[in-house]
């Protein structure tokens, strides 16, 4: 085939096409496949069998091409590779003792017009004008190889340009992101197993600026292991409003907690050492900032938006909200006995484990062993005894009502 291709090398070359021929009879079949090299000044491969119109090499071509180890390798002929598609790469070297298809990217981006974008997984071939996509080629290390189409892909009756055709035949893993509507990498990657999706493994390095806009969540919190070495030496705070009492605005939360600090200090003897709160105005205000540091107490406080910070409390509220209303369900009271169901349910709560203390029960860290056998169903009937506020001797002695908790 090479000697049809160019009957006048035969002549001027006799020798160096006896060695090509020599060299291509001895080695193992060459792959098809060009190694990206971006210190490469011309394209060059081992195997004549893969060009068009090989001729003599131009005086103007090397004679010959220094490799890595300083040899040099003679040039015996020029040809151009058909890359069955929008590509081209003219004035291919022909270098029989070459061990790979050595492509010059400089030579490969002026002759396409394109740019070669490279990254952990392989290299992106795309359009200079538009930088749309036009070839995804993924290497498995250590190279960088660039496999072209085999055939021409069928024509798109779609307003594209032609050079769209080699993108269409390998799309790669953002393309496939894309058309399916971003989605996550492992839905990606269960595609292409289960469903035979032709998509290349996705890559970690690949940031989809759509996905940051409209599927961005926060990143969760690292879990705190700091532990108090004694009771009351960290409060968390909050506040959850009701209409109902016991407190009818945010303005009375600072009462509270100095009443809160006054009965610690007397009951126990104790002293509290920081307050962890969130940033509201009920607690970050004159008067409070005023009374902790007078007292020495830290005011820790989370950052704005950033409610995970104060999740301690956070957690509380939601469990002691979740007994409340069921409280308030299971007995059919109305939502005025709410404050009744508030105080039923911390006292429950006392009395129930809880793995953020190391004692039994809350209860137990602070008042020793609880009592149980006083319990009873909130708002089931009881009938207590009337007769020292009876109106007369025939009143009765009883009336019928509803249970808070204890007999």
């Amino acid at each position: 085939m090479f000697a049809a291709a160019a009957p006048s090398l035969l002549a001027q070359h006799p020798t160096a096409l006896a060695q090509s021929f020599s060299a291509m009879g001895l080695s193992p079949p060459i792959s098809t496949d060009w190694i990206a090299d971006s210190g490469a000044s011309f394209h060059t491969t081992p195997d004549v069998g893969i060009l068009s119109s090989v001729r003599p090499p131009h005086p103007s071509c090397p004679s010959s091409i220094m490799v890595g180890n300083g040899s040099c390798l003679p040039i015996t002929s020029v040809g151009n590779a058909d890359t069955h598609g929008p590509f081209r790469l003219p004035n291919v070297l022909v270098a029989p003792n070459m061990i790979h298809n050595l492509l010059s990217i400089r030579q490969f981006t002026a002759d396409s017009s394109c740019s070669v974008e490279f990254d952990s997984s392989g290299l992106t071939v795309k359009d200079s004008a538009s930088q749309r996509p036009l070839l995804r080629c993924d290497s498995s290390g250590p190279l960088y190889t660039l496999r072209f189409p085999t055939s021409v892909a069928p024509i798109s009756t779609s307003p594209l340009p032609s050079s769209s055709a080699a993108f269409a035949t390998t799309p790669s893993s953002t393309t496939w992101h894309r058309r399916l509507g971003y989605p996550g990498r492992d839905a990606l990657t269960q595609l292409r197993r289960s469903a035979g999706l032709p998509c290349p493994p996705t890559t970690d390095e690949h940031l989809c600026h759509a996905c940051q806009l409209g599927r961005h969540l926060c990143l969760p919190f690292p879990t705190s292991s700091s532990h108090t070495a004694h009771i009351f030496d960290l409060v968390h705070c909050d506040l959850w409003t009701s209409p109902t009492f016991p407190l009818r605005s945010k303005s009375e939360a600072f009462s509270t907690i100095s009443h809160f600090f006054t009965w610690v200090s007397t009951q126990f003897g104790l002293t509290i050492k920081a307050v962890q709160c969130d940033n509201g105005r009920e607690f970050d205000n004159h008067a409070s900032r005023s009374f902790f540091l007078s007292r020495g107490v830290q005011l820790r406080m989370s950052c704005p938006y950033t409610s995970s910070q104060n999740g301690e409390t956070k957690r509380m509220i939601r469990t002691t909200n979740d007994v409340m209303r069921t409280l308030l369900f299971q007995a059919s009271l109305p939502v005025r006995f709410w404050a009744e169901s508030l105080h039923t349910a911390t006292y429950l709560l006392n009395r129930l484990s809880s793995t953020a203390c190391p004692a039994p029960t809350l209860h137990h860290a602070l008042f020793g062993t609880p009592r149980y056998d006083h319990l009873r169903v909130f708002g089931c009937a009881c009938y207590p005894n009337t007769s020292a506020t009876a109106s007369h001797k025939l009143a009765p002695r009883s009336t019928w009502c509803v249970s808070r908790l204890l007999t």
